[in-house]
């Protein structure tokens, strides 16, 4: 079978950047019997597959997203005789019907709570057009079960028309930890064990819920000093944005900007608590991170962020600082929870594999490509 794969986002940091890049890697290397042809926006990922024989690569100039999805991914779909067109984001190529597949990452558009984090024109797209693409998709991943009932419940869709299939964290977060390295990271960002990690961003730090964690932190640091380290994109900024002071409590907030993926392993095994009590999530990749690192988990009883958690965190209003602060006190407090909790989170891990999500994906392809 000839399979394409729309890799426009192949470059993105964040999660749908995570899952591009993995689920292509292990579709290729899964499927030998497959021929895959990786279509990239970029020269820069030319060369990604070069060692895979059953994968040619071509490069489609990005410029505009809707031309690229909806005009050249056409072409390249009938000059490469391709039986199915796979797009690990949220559209389709029209022309290519009932032989193409797309993967849903959240409807947080569409919830009334949480349609507010995206702008009216994203909104009003969303609700256009996502309705069109699942229509004409042969077939529709959901990240989460959470997105799978939004989408049909508010656009009504079909419930058997999408299919819910988890996916993983970065292999890195899988493999066994090394002292050495770990040590090397903790010095590059001067870091020492046991403090309070989270994960937020300069244009996401509504969604991420920065303010409750600052002011959560407050009360905890008042009553047993300790430390918050925050990494994410543009978060340095947020010392002068949130009027946090150098002293006092805000001695101990470490902003370490963007981390690159090899790092974030050593920084959740070294923190004592993984904090992320975000406001909106379908899918959170920080969660299966932190659950394959065995870190203990606060998280919020709301969307993705509960379905993914499960009992291996301590579920939190996302809205209550005082709520907030109490759950990590009691894992500040108490060996035993934190114990208890690295081994939920292990055997909590165990259901987001890329083996799955590969197998599950490719039988959907191949189901499309054969109809």
């Amino acid at each position: 079978m000839r399979i394409g794969l729309m890799l426009r986002a192949f470059e993105e940091k964040g999660g749908v950047g995570v899952y591009t890049r993995n689920i292509a890697r292990h579709l290729v290397d899964a499927a030998p019997e497959h021929h895959f042809f990786l279509y990239f926006g970029r020269s820069e990922d030319l060369g990604s597959f070069s060692d895979s024989p059953n994968a040619t690569e071509r490069l489609v100039a990005l410029g505009n997203k809707a031309i690229w999805d909806q005009v050249k991914m056409p072409l390249w779909f009938r000059r490469d005789r391709l039986d199915a067109m796979f797009h690990p984001k949220f559209t389709v190529p029209l022309l290519c019907a009932r032989r193409s597949a797309m993967v849903l990452h959240g409807a947080g558009w569409f919830i009334p709570e949480t349609k507010r984090y995206w702008s009216l024109a994203t909104r009003l797209y969303a609700r256009v057009m996502m309705p069109l693409y699942c229509r004409r998709a042969g077939a529709v991943l959901s990240v989460s079960e959470i997105t799978r009932q939004e989408f049909c419940r508010r656009l009504g869709v079909p419930e058997s028309k999408i299919t819910t299939v988890y996916f993983a964290p970065g292999i890195e977060f899988g493999k066994a930890p090394d002292p050495e390295k770990a040590a090397k990271v903790r010095q590059h960002y001067q870091l020492t064990d046991g403090y309070i990690f989270t994960l937020t961003g300069g244009d996401r730090a509504e969604r991420k819920n920065f303010d409750a964690i600052l002011q959560a932190f407050r009360k905890i640091h008042a009553k047993k000093p300790c430390r918050l380290v925050v990494a994410g994109r543009g978060c340095e900024d947020f010392r002068e944005r949130f009027g946090i002071p150098e002293s006092g409590y805000g001695a101990d907030i470490a902003f370490t900007g963007w981390v690159e993926q090899r790092d974030l392993p050593a920084l959740y095994r070294s923190a004592a608590v993984f904090l992320y009590p975000s406001n909106m999530e379908a899918f959170p990749i920080p969660i299966t991170e932190s659950l394959a690192c065995g870190t203990p988990i606060v998280t919020s009883n709301a969307f993705g962020l509960r379905e993914l958690a499960g009992d291996a965190a301590l579920l939190v209003d996302p809205s209550d600082p005082d709520e907030i602060a109490t759950a990590v006190h009691r894992l500040l407090d108490d060996e035993g929870l934190r114990a208890d909790l690295r081994a939920r989170a292990r055997l909590r891990s165990e259901r987001f594999s890329w083996e799955r999500c590969t197998r599950e994906t490719l039988q959907l392809l191949e189901k499309i490509g054969s109809d």
